[in-house]
């Protein structure tokens, strides 16, 4: 199991659902009238979690790197 190319694919899904929430958030604003089209709690929502996503692939970046710094300091 590759730790690292899991916390590139969090962060890799955390970047596709930034985009799709902010892709949302501007088609709304892009809209002419009254009626809002887009749920914003929603999309701040899934904007809170992208972040989340963001700062666990780097958290997990970084125990990976120290895993392996630490694993070269035994054996070299």
């Amino acid at each position: 199991m590759d730790v690292t190319a899991i916390a590139l694919q969090s962060i890799d899904q955390a970047q596709v659902q930034l985009e799709a929430a902010a892709a949302g958030i501007a088609s709304d604003g892009a809209q002419s009238g009254d009626a809002a089209t887009v749920d914003l709690s929603t999309e701040v929502v899934a904007l809170l979690s992208a972040k989340n996503q963001f700062s666990l692939g780097i958290a997990t970046l970084k125990i990976a790197d120290q895993t392996q710094q630490s694993a070269l300091n035994l054996f070299g």
